[in-house]
């Protein structure tokens, strides 16, 4: 089911086929960008919240894992996370099944360490 584990010092980060696919897809349809860019914000339901945009540069502190960049404070906090993408009646989308939070809300978008 897994394709790809990235590590990069002590960080680890897998994607799954589904969520592959679905970046190669997003940044073909998206030249210039280069980049899907996962971070982690304040905010949400639950404290923290995924965000998913594209970039076409990366910055001092990214780790890049195929076609993806997540900055080091992102990556502290989803180390060790399962990325995949969804297809579902409500909608599609990307999945991070972090084993760090210790609670999330409905959407899945939100979390709390």
């Amino acid at each position: 089911m897994y394709t790809t584990n990235y590590i990069y010092m002590t960080k680890k980060i897998k994607f799954t086929n589904q969520a592959l696919k679905q970046i190669d897809k997003i940044i073909l349809d998206n030249t210039p960008k280069k980049y899907f860019r996962i971070t982690v914000k304040g905010g949400g339901c639950s404290g923290f919240k995924y965000n998913f945009t594209f970039d076409d540069k990366m910055e001092q502190d990214d780790f890049v894992f195929n076609k993806t960049v997540i900055d080091k404070t992102s990556l502290d906090i989803i180390d060790g996370s399962i990325v995949d993408f969804k297809k579902e009646m409500i909608g599609d989308s990307f999945v991070i099944n972090n084993p760090k939070a210790t609670a999330s809300c409905g959407c899945g978008l939100s979390f709390s360490v």
